[in-house]
């Protein structure tokens, strides 16, 4: 596949509260978007801090001795590790992003890209937005806006395959 520019990867992020199901979903979407030949990108936002990193490694030693970035690379894969004075923007995030045909992200409900709701019966909903281009959940509550079931995985990716043909065009 030809490299495309960030800014032109279509990206849909995958939105809800806490034990909704956003994971279990997301994971079978990219498998199945796998298997049809996509190449994936996905960003996970998180609400705590988190460590990448372990004590006694190279890169954690390079970390505690004070360096502000760390990159590990290998002939596979790359991890950098940057210490943040304020938090990233998403548009920001996918600067760094290309090669791939679809970005996925987890969270960033606040931002204002495409948005599938994902809810589980007895938890809140977000509530209908301008950019929520889809629902999956228990049941429909939102008027025009396509609906899933949370088992419907095909169907998600089907509606997922349509946006990136579209993107194309």
């Amino acid at each position: 596949m030809e490299r495309r520019k960030a800014t032109m990867i279509p990206l849909v992020s995958f939105v809800g509260y806490s034990n909704s199901g956003k994971t279990t979903l997301l994971t079978k979407v990219i498998r199945e978007l796998k298997n049809r030949g996509y190449r994936i990108a996905v960003i996970k936002h998180d609400c705590h801090d988190f460590e990448i990193d372990h004590a006694g490694t190279d890169t954690w030693r390079h970390r505690q001795a004070g360096a502000e970035v760390v990159c590990i690379a290998s002939a596979h894969q790359v991890a950098i590790v940057q210490t943040l004075t304020q938090p990233l923007a998403l548009d920001d995030i996918i600067q760094g992003i290309n090669n791939v045909d679809l970005i996925l992200t987890e969270g960033f409900k606040q931002e204002e890209k495409p948005q599938i709701e994902v809810h589980r019966q007895g938890r809140e909903y977000i509530g209908l937005k301008k950019n929520r281009i889809a629902l999956v959940a228990d049941q429909q509550i939102y008027t025009g806006v396509p609906y899933f079931k949370l088992e419907e995985v095909k169907e998600v990716t089907d509606f997922l395959e349509n946006r990136i043909r579209l993107s194309k065009v």
